[in-house]
Formats: structure tokens, sequence, C-alpha cells
């Protein structure tokens, strides 16, 4: 069902530049394809060059003025040639979005050191590297996008690793939007529930339901969130456009917080049950 008012972003992008980090796939590449819709210069960055390939072309074959770039969030070098080049080639950036992340939903990965530290690498450290080089290279009216959980302030079973990076992230989002303000850079972070289409909304589904219906029957609006990556524009794209939010943690998700806890109880359950085979 399509949600009541839900138009493409209207607002021009053009001759502006976007960097997306984890942005081949799920709702990073819902957050740059709305953009490049708009007349943005998009830029795709992950671990995989094949992928970036791929979206970078699938983009340029839709109009968009696209580049992909590998880099693995984990290495801060790579990071910044990433921000480096994209500078030099096309000036300040004004929105970077920041939406790597690992999901190990086994129970040992929950108190095994490797598998948490690999999350947290890949979740916090990555994000912190992205925002590192942001205000050496950016201008007043940037915006940089974390993408959270609602992990972060839900515990849910053996996601022990995701809860703990995702409340990092949470808390950096909230500390560089007060050292950056003054430079008019704003800094906001989104929380989304249940998005069709997303590997998470899999790994997290009871079994025999990949496409969520379990969670379409918790939601008082019956639907799933949208990623954008078809028309209209997705719930988060849209969110991602907001111009006077800075310091905040928005949860994306038609529930309220009684109704969230109970789903990402479920979310437990059916981990549980995955774990013990």
């Amino acid at each position: 069902m399509q949600p009541q008012g839900a138009g493409d972003i209207t607002f021009d992008f053009t001759d502006r530049t976007v960097v997306v980090f984890g942005g081949t796939s799920g709702i990073n590449y819902g957050i740059a394809e709305a953009f490049g819709r708009c007349g943005a210069r998009v830029v795709v960055a992950s671990r995989r060059q094949p992928n970036v390939d791929g979206c970078a072309r699938t983009a340029r074959g839709q109009g968009v003025t696209s580049v992909g770039f590998a880099a693995d969030v984990r290495d801060s070098a790579a990071v910044n040639a990433v921000f480096d080049e994209v500078a030099e080639q096309w000036g300040a950036i004004d929105v970077t979005g920041i939406g790597r992340g690992r999901q190990l939903p086994r129970r040992r990965q929950s108190v095994v050191g490797q598998g948490f530290q690999t999350v947290v690498d890949i979740d916090l450290f990555g994000t912190f590297h992205c925002c590192g080089r942001v205000s050496r290279i950016w201008h007043g009216g940037a915006s940089v996008i974390n993408i959270s959980a609602p992990q972060a302030s839900v515990p849910m079973r053996y996601q022990v690793h995701v809860g703990a990076a995702k409340a990092g992230v949470d808390q950096l989002t909230r500390i560089l939007a007060l050292e950056w303000a003054a430079h008019g850079i704003r800094v906001n972070a989104i929380s989304p529930g249940p998005i069709e289409g997303t590997d998470g909304l899999v790994r997290l589904s009871p079994d025999g339901d990949p496409g969520g219906a379990t969670a379409v029957e918790a939601r008082p609006a019956r639907r799933l969130g949208t990623k954008g990556r078809r028309r209209p524009a997705g719930d988060v794209p849209r969110l991602v456009a907001a111009s006077y939010i800075s310091g905040a943690v928005i949860l994306v998700t038609a529930a309220a917080p009684s109704i969230r806890q109970a789903a990402i109880e479920e979310a437990g359950r059916a981990m549980s049950g995955r774990s013990a085979r």
C-alpha cells in the first residue's frame, strides 16, 4: 500500500555532490538513487569494486552523473582518499550518507570477541572514519547522515554487537552536531525500523517470512518502510532531505515505542530459534 502523500523528493540538487558509503545496496542505495533523481552528482563507495562499478553504471544509465570507489570504511586512509578524489574532481561535498553495517545474527557471535570487534569496527569506527574528513573539506550548509538502528536503544537478543556499535553511532552523531554547528554542518542519524527489500528485514524476520509479513502485522500503519529504490521516493530518503534538523537520532518507523519494543522482542525470538539449530 502506498502511504498517503508519498510523492517523490521534489527539491533541486543540480550541481551538488552526494557521497554515500555502503551505497551499493539497501537503504543506502535508495538514498543515493533518490538524490540522483534530483540532479545530484552521486558517489557510491563500498568494499568491492565490481559492486560500486555496477551501481555507478546503473545510475549513469538513468542520466545521473555517478562514480564508484572501492573503500573499506575500517581503513581511514582509504576513506580519506575517496573524499579527496571527489573534492578534487567536483569541489565541495554537500551530503554524505554513512550506512555501512554488519549483521552476525548467531548466538555465539553475540559473545565472541572477534565477531563483536568486527561489527564495532565497521559500524562505529567506520562511521567515525567517514566523519573524520568532513570538517576539512566541507562547506557551510553541508549535511552528514549516519544510519543507526533501533537496537541502539532497545535491547534485542543476540544483537549485543549491533546495539553497542549503533549506540556509539548515536552519541557520535550528537557530539559532532554540537562541534560542527558553528561551521554550518548538520549531523543527524536515522534509525530505520523494518524496511522492505533489505537484508536486515530478511535476517531479523522469522523463518519462512523473508518479506516481513510479521513486521507488517505488528505495525498500526500495516506497511513496511520504503528505501526509495523505486518511485515514490522512500521514507528514509525523504527524511535525509530535511534542512533544519541537527543532532537528532530520528526513528523511521510507523509504530509507537511499546509496539517497537514488542516487534524487536519478536525478532529476537526468531533469531533465538535460528541460533539453536
